[in-house]
């Protein structure tokens, strides 16, 4: 074949790879995949062809394929999990998330947005998002699915099967994930009772933050449907007092944003819910946002992110990061955006594996240097998460993260704050291991907890 195609007067060197390396893989495949049950083994399609690829010694292919395959594994068991219930986790966006219904729908959602989402519902751990995070990385800048000159090595190949195997298909779910499909599905199909209601309160007390933050999410998500059933909203609203006490700050204003989109996008039925059920805590004084500014920010930074993550970032990230910066001005940033808005600035400041965009740094630095104590706060919780860990492997990411610390210290106060900064500084492994280092993580927790 390759004198064929060399006839043909096509590229034939460093085409396939070789041969001892291709038996290496397939000879170990078996312990691989032992963990996996015959009756999944018989239905896995894209392994199949993951082996094959390996066996004409196009490893970049194979690994399309076990992405493939983990991803519509991951697919499979949301489906059987709760559908609507992570779209709300998954698409912050309004006007996107009312494009999305059925189990067709997922193919919608980028790889990132699944996996960030799954992580939250408990899909997958916080290691196993850690490691499925390098896996799509290099799926995305080592594979078939885009054009690359990096070859990939046996045994790296291998332990990405295992990876995915371990940490997404054969992923147990957790009782917390159990307890909480049981709710939605009452939530939805049965009548909750004053007595049931306040026996969830258990439940929610053991919750972690992250996954209160996502249960109040899918509730406000399912109260503000409009094909939403009258019991299912007066059953949410007989348990969003008892949820209301362990949800942090920022989400309370988070809601108060969407109702800001959903008037500005003139979706006045789903504005009328959101308003009605913050009422039901008491909260809409407090959270509705009195103008547009919340719901301006909020789709500046969706749009920035767009383009960052994007095609030809470079070039399309500066008209939208100027347009950001204009609008903040030297305001304050409204509580319901903070984070996003934060977390977004992290990550495009970092920017990507292929660099920074060289016309947007300098707005980004501005507005990093705009930063109040809170926000400096929340930044440095953002780069030490696990959001950012995998842009962190790479050595220009690395470089821009000293000069974020930088900008940041001066902003610093209080000893949660100063203390995770000198842990950050002091970190002599990797970038990407500081979301595994435990006493660094501790101090992250005890920040987070401060800016909440």
């Amino acid at each position: 074949m390759l004198d064929h195609v060399s006839s043909l007067g096509l590229p034939s060197e460093s085409v396939l790879i070789q041969v001892e390396d291709r038996v290496a893989v397939l000879g170990n495949l078996e312990g691989a995949i032992s963990r996996l049950p015959a009756a999944y083994r018989s239905t896995s399609m894209y392994l199949s062809k993951f082996a094959l690829a390996v066996s004409a010694g196009l490893f970049d292919a194979a690994l399309n394929y076990l992405w493939d395959e983990t991803i519509g594994e991951l697919r499979r068991r949301i489906v059987d999990y709760d559908l609507s219930y992570f779209f709300d986790l998954a698409v912050s966006d309004p006007e996107k998330r009312k494009d999305l219904t059925d189990p067709d729908d997922l193919t919608k959602l980028t790889d990132d947005e699944l996996i960030r989402a799954a992580a939250t519902v408990g899909f997958i751990s916080s290691i196993g998002h850690r490691q499925l995070d390098v896996v799509r990385f290099m799926r995305n800048h080592a594979s078939a699915a885009h054009p690359n000159q990096h070859e990939l090595k046996p045994f790296q190949l291998l332990g990405y099967v295992e990876t995915c195997i371990s940490e997404v298909i054969m992923l147990p779910e957790s009782q917390t994930m159990v307890d909480t499909s049981r709710l939605l599905r009452n939530v939805r199909d049965a009548k909750v009772g004053k007595s049931d209601a306040a026996a969830y309160a258990t439940l929610f007390q053991n919750l972690r933050d992250e996954q209160v933050t996502a249960l109040a999410n899918g509730l406000f998500g399912i109260y503000v449907r409009t094909d939403s059933s009258t019991r299912a909203r007066d059953n949410i609203r007989l348990l969003l007092p008892y949820l209301w006490p362990y949800i942090a700050e920022r989400t309370r204003a988070a809601f108060g944003v969407k109702f800001g989109r959903f008037k500005a996008n003139m979706d006045y039925e789903q504005a009328d819910l959101a308003r009605e059920l913050l009422e039901t805590v008491g909260g809409a004084a407090s959270y509705l946002p009195d103008d547009q500014r919340a719901v301006e920010i909020d789709a500046l930074v969706a749009d920035l992110l767009s383009a960052h993550e994007g095609m030809n970032n470079f070039y399309n990230e500066p008209p939208v990061a100027r347009k950001l910066r204009d609008y903040v001005g030297e305001q304050q940033v409204p509580l319901g955006v903070r984070e996003r808005y934060v977390a977004a600035l992290a990550d495009v400041y970092l920017g990507r594996r292929s660099g920074v965009s060289v016309k947007a740094d300098p707005i980004y630095s501005e507005l990093l240097e705009r930063f109040t104590p809170d926000e400096a706060a929340l930044a440095l919780v953002e780069i030490t998460g696990q959001n950012l860990a995998g842009t962190l492997a790479f050595r220009g990411p690395q470089e821009q993260l000293e000069q974020m610390l930088d900008i940041l210290q001066p902003k610093l106060i209080g000893e949660p704050a100063v203390a995770l900064d000198k842990a950050i500084r002091k970190f002599t492994g990797p970038r990407e291991s500081m979301i595994l280092d435990t006493r660094l993580q501790a101090k992250r927790a005890a920040l987070a907890k401060f800016v909440a």
